[in-house]
């Protein structure tokens, strides 16, 4: 074997080898909600729901919500150019309408500062518009974050994805969690050390002001993970939980959708280095799709072990219907078809919900 394709064989089955461990950890490890009843008598609860042009979504997602049992559920519509404001307070959720953008600050931070600044909980959640909850899920969400002991919960959604335009990179958002991160990793102390989902976040109440609150990250497009890092530098607990049959979600609608999505999280999520960005293009491309396409050393193998990592994700996160297993077949495609994201990424500017943001 030349060196070059020696250095390529050991790359390719390193990387795979690693994210088979780290699979196999949070298969053990990664804790599961569980549907429980909510509690009574416990700390107050406050539900709050950052808003922006979701009048799709919370016909869907919103009863869900209000038939919790939490002391109170908040909608913050933020600058909606639709009925997101009109059809929430017909559900019965209390309303509020957001205030201007300041300068210094982008949107989801800024909603999610003052929904915690009206809020009147000891406990705060957090959670996007398109997320269902259902029956049992706050229950399931308070016993974890007492078991825990955490200052702040986050908590993975169950993706699900219904179309094929969905389920050619949403899935990826479980893969990025579940293979490469073990959950004991995301436990120790060192604010590094820390993943975060802001679909779901659980705070309590003096962890989350003692900290400095949202205002702690309101120049950042990823601000779920820099929030739970920073809080955690101020000797905070983070612990992190499958959502399962608690708590799903429904990210996205279509490819495109998908696309104009997660172009706006990967640069942060590759630290802002637009090397590392294209380095990491290239090495989902050399390990899932060049064994299919070139006679590399032990192609054969590496498309195997290919294949069956998306369904081991999947079957991971609690996705087991036949078209979720099936996904697994998409893997050789997604490094391609993930190619407009980081090009998008890697502008200087992104546009999300009518916005535009720095980078």
């Amino acid at each position: 074997m030349k060196p070059a394709a020696r250095v390529y064989h050991t790359f390719a089955f390193a990387w795979l080898a690693s994210k088979a461990a780290v699979l196999l950890i949070n298969a053990v490890t990664f804790p599961r909600l569980r549907p429980r009843p909510t509690p009574q008598g416990g700390p107050r609860v406050s539900i709050l729901i950052p808003a922006r042009d979701e009048a799709a979504n919370l016909p869907l997602t919103l009863p869900g919500v209000l038939a919790q049992g939490a002391d109170e559920v908040i909608v913050l519509d933020d600058g909606s150019s639709d009925d997101t404001a009109k059809i929430a307070y017909g559900m019965g959720a209390r309303v509020v309408r957001g205030q201007p953008l300041p300068p210094g600050w982008f949107g989801k931070p800024w909603a999610c500062q003052q929904l915690a600044v009206l809020a009147s909980g000891d406990i705060l959640i957090f959670t996007d518009a398109d997320v269902t909850w259902h029956a049992g899920a706050l229950g399931a969400v308070l016993h974890e974050l007492t078991a825990s002991d955490a200052d702040l919960l986050s908590v993975q959604p169950r993706q699900d994805n219904r179309t094929l335009g969905e389920r050619l990179l949403t899935p990826l958002v479980d893969a990025a969690v579940l293979s490469y991160f073990p959950y004991p990793f995301i436990t120790l102390p060192q604010p590094a050390a820390t993943v975060a989902n802001g679909q779901v976040m659980a705070f309590r109440r003096p962890a989350l002001e003692g900290a400095g609150g949202y205002a702690l990250v309101r120049r950042e497009l990823l601000e779920d993970t820099q929030l739970a890092r920073r809080l955690k530098a101020r000797g905070g607990r983070v612990a992190s939980a499958m959502g399962r049959g608690a708590i799903g979600v429904r990210m996205y609608r279509s490819y495109p959708d998908s696309v104009r999505g997660f172009s706006k999280n990967v640069l942060p999520i590759h630290l802002h280095s637009r090397p590392l960005l294209l380095l990491s293009a290239a090495a989902h491309l050399a390990v899932y799709t060049l064994p299919w396409v070139w006679p590399v050393p032990g192609a054969r193998a590496l498309r195997v072990l290919g294949l069956l990592e998306r369904t081991a994700v999947a079957l991971t996160a609690g996705r087991r219907t036949p078209a979720d297993l099936l996904e697994g077949l998409l893997g050789p495609l997604t490094p391609l078809l993930a190619l407009p994201v980081y090009l998008r990424a890697a502008r200087r500017r992104v546009r999300w919900k009518g916005r535009e943001y720095k980078q």
